[in-house]
C-alpha cells in the first residue's frame, strides 16, 4: 500500500521525484487528504492513462484535453472575462501557445533521440539476459554483458530452483538461463489478470498492449516528459498560477478501466495540485510501462521546462503584436 494523496505526493523539484507533497491546498486553505492504494493498481493505472496509444489522445493531445477542462472551470471565468469575444481570444491564444510549445518540445526531444541513439528497456533487458549473468564468474552463464543477479528479481535458473513446486518450476527446460520476476504479459482474456511471476529474461515485455509495442525510435529523451513539462510551463504562465483551478485536479478510475488486463482492483483517483505534478506523473508512467528509464524522464522534464518557458515568451510577443 502507498499513499498517493497530495499530502505526501508531488511537489517535485525540477528533474526529480524528491517531492513530499503539500501541507495545505493554497486555494482553499484546507489540508490535502491521504489516499492509500495498492501500488500495483497505481502503477497500472498510471501506465495506461498516460500511455496515449491507439484509440486515445497523443501525448500532446492529452494536454489539450487538460487545457480544455481547466478553461471550462468556473474558477477561470474572472480571468477569461465575460462574453464570446473574450472566450474566443482566450482559447485561440491558449491553443497557440500550448501547441507551439509542444511542437518545439518534439523538435528538441527528437533531435536528442537521433543524436544519442539510446537503447530502450526491452532491447536492453533481452540483450543482457541472452548473455547470461554478470555477477559471479564462478556460476554458470557468466558474461560481463549479462544481467546482475538480484535475489527475488533476477536469478539463475538451476535444477533445484526449477524442481516441481519451486519458484522456477515453469522454466525447468531452461536451466542455466536467466529468470526475471516481472509482468507475465497480456492475458488471453483481458478480463483476467496476468499478474507478476517468473519469466525468461529474454522474453521480458513492457506493460503495454501486445499490439502497441515499444516505439521504434531511441529512448533518450522521453517525449512524454518533454511534451508534458513544456505544456505545464505554458498552462502555469497562461493561467497565472502553477495550481489547477481550486488547487486540485482529479481523475477517478473504476474497476474494469484497465484494458491490458483486469483492474484496478478498487476505485482509484489520480490527483495533481499543479500542472507540474501532472507532467511529472506522465513521465513516471513510462517507467511503470517499461518504455523508458529514469534518465530519459528526468532529462526530458528539464528540457521541456526550458522549451515551454521560451515558447511562452515568444507567444506573448505575438499576443502583444511585437513580433516582426
Amino acid at each position: 500500500m502507498i499513499d498517493i494523496g497530495l499530502d505526501g505526493f508531488g511537489n517535485n523539484p525540477l528533474g526529480t521525484n524528491d517531492g513530499h507533497g503539500y501541507s495545505v491546498n493554497p486555494v482553499t486553505g484546507k489540508q490535502y487528504e491521504p489516499e492509500r492504494v495498492l501500488k500495483a493498481d497505481y502503477a497500472r493505472v498510471l501506465a495506461e492513462f498516460w500511455a496515449d496509444g491507439p484509440n486515445s489522445e497523443t501525448p500532446p493531445g492529452h494536454w489539450n484535453v487538460i487545457a480544455n477542462i481547466v478553461s471550462d472551470s468556473p474558477l477561470m471565468a474572472s480571468r477569461i472575462g465575460p462574453g464570446a469575444a473574450n472566450r474566443l481570444r482566450w482559447d485561440v491564444q491558449m491553443y497557440f501557445a500550448l501547441n507551439g510549445a509542444v511542437h518545439d518540445a518534439a523538435i528538441a526531444a527528437w533531435g536528442l533521440k537521433r543524436k544519442y541513439q539510446s537503447v530502450r528497456p526491452i532491447s536492453m533487458i533481452r540483450y543482457m539476459a541472452q548473455h547470461g549473468q554478470s555477477s559471479d564468474p564462478k556460476l554458470p552463464s557468466y558474461d560481463p554483458e549479462g544481467l546482475p543477479l538480484i535475489p527475488g528479481l533476477i536469478e539463475l535458473i538451476t535444477k533445484e530452483s526449477s524442481a516441481p513446486g519451486q519458484r522456477h518450476a515453469a522454466l525447468a527446460d531452461h536451466v542455466g538461463e536467466i529468470a526475471i520476476r516481472g509482468w507475465r504479459g497480456n492475458p488471453k482474456d483481458p478480463s483476467q489478470v496476468s499478474g507478476v511471476g517468473w519469466i525468461l529474461g529474454e522474453r521480458w515485455v513492457p506493460y503495454q498492449k501486445a499490439t502497441f509495442v515499444t516505439p521504434a525510435f531511441p529512448g533518450f529523451v522521453s517525449g512524454h516528459s518533454t511534451f508534458s513539462r513544456a505544456a505545464a510551463e505554458v498552462l502555469a504562465a497562461y493561467t497565472g498560477s502553477p495550481y489547477f483551478p481550486g488547487g486540485e485536479f482529479t481523475q477517478t478510475f473504476s474497476p474494469g478501466y484497465l484494458k491490458f488486463e483486469h483492474g484496478p482492483s478498487k476505485p482509484l483517483t489520480l490527483q495533481w495540485a499543479t500542472y507540474y505534478d501532472a507532467a511529472d506523473q506522465a513521465g513516471v508512467s513510462r517507467l511503470y510501462g517499461g518504455i523508458h528509464i529514469a534518465a530519459d524522464d528526468f532529462a526530458g522534464r528539464r528540457i521541456g521546462s526550458r522549451v515551454g518557458k521560451a515558447a511562452y515568451a515568444l507567444a506573448e510577443r505575438y499576443f502583444a503584436g511585437t513580433v516582426r
